[in-house]
């Protein structure tokens, strides 16, 4: 049966259903998981402050598989991935790098450093988003916009850093490998490699030895503090895939 309403009765539910919709928000991006190490991961979400938690904060991804994670509009924060990690049924356990101190799910906690970063501030009214050593490494990340018309540029950092990683940034698992490379401040606390102190402005912090070993085998990641110029990308609206190793 056809029922045919009044014009000023159709607008007044566009109206209501319009209202209804920005009251429970819209959905900004997807982003995609992948899983391109040998092993498994354990990948972490952690929001920006008052940014909802997704995925209750952690998952496991197995070798070769992915997972698509819807975010609100407006979402904020950072992926990584933990490794090594391992946990009991009911998710009780602990990761040799990345680990986030709450088990499998962070539930919005971050993950002690070093870890290798995908940071995201969507709807801003640009997505910004960056690969962020600045903490330091510990397995190749990469994002990948898609979904955009072809107009936004992809951030790669798929360069094994633990290999020639100076001895005392190393971070060695249990069977003595490297699995994680400090950064200098990560690894010192000094407000020179931390861009604190009289180091916290661009004109006094600059580059060291230990961030520019991080510059040289991923050109487009945070390597430091002030090293947006080269690190910070944009795009109007896209999806995002984070790929690990």
């Amino acid at each position: 049966m056809y029922i045919s309403f009044p014009l000023s009765f159709m607008a007044f539910l566009h109206f209501f259903f319009g209202l209804l919709l920005s009251s429970l928000g819209t959905d900004a991006a997807v982003f995609t998981l992948q899983n391109r190490c040998e092993k498994t991961i354990w990948p972490g979400i952690q929001p920006s402050g008052g940014r909802p938690v997704l995925m209750e904060g952690g998952l496991e991804l197995r070798h070769q598989e992915s997972i698509s994670v819807t975010t609100p509009t407006g979402w904020s924060g950072r992926f990584w991935a933990r490794s090594g990690c391992t946990f009991n049924a009911n998710g009780e356990g602990t990761c040799e790098t990345g680990d986030c101190g709450s088990g499998l799910y962070c539930r919005g906690a971050g993950g002690v450093p070093p870890a290798s970063l995908a940071e995201f501030t969507l709807d801003s009214p640009l997505d910004f988003y960056d690969v962020s050593l600045v903490d330091g490494y510990n397995m190749p990340i990469s994002i990948s916009p898609y979904d955009d018309a072809g107009q936004c540029q992809s951030v790669v950092c798929d360069v094994n850093l633990n290999q020639n990683c100076p001895s005392d940034l190393q971070v060695k698992g249990n069977d003595d490998e490297t699995v994680a490379c400090k950064s200098g401040c990560t690894a010192y606390h000094t407000p020179e490699y931390c861009c604190t102190g009289q180091f916290q402005n661009p004109n006094t912090c600059k580059p060291t030895n230990y961030s520019q070993y991080f510059k040289s085998g991923c050109p487009q990641s945070y390597s430091y503090a002030f090293d947006d110029a080269s690190s910070t990308f944009t795009c109007p609206e896209a999806n995002y895939l984070i790929s690990f190793c």
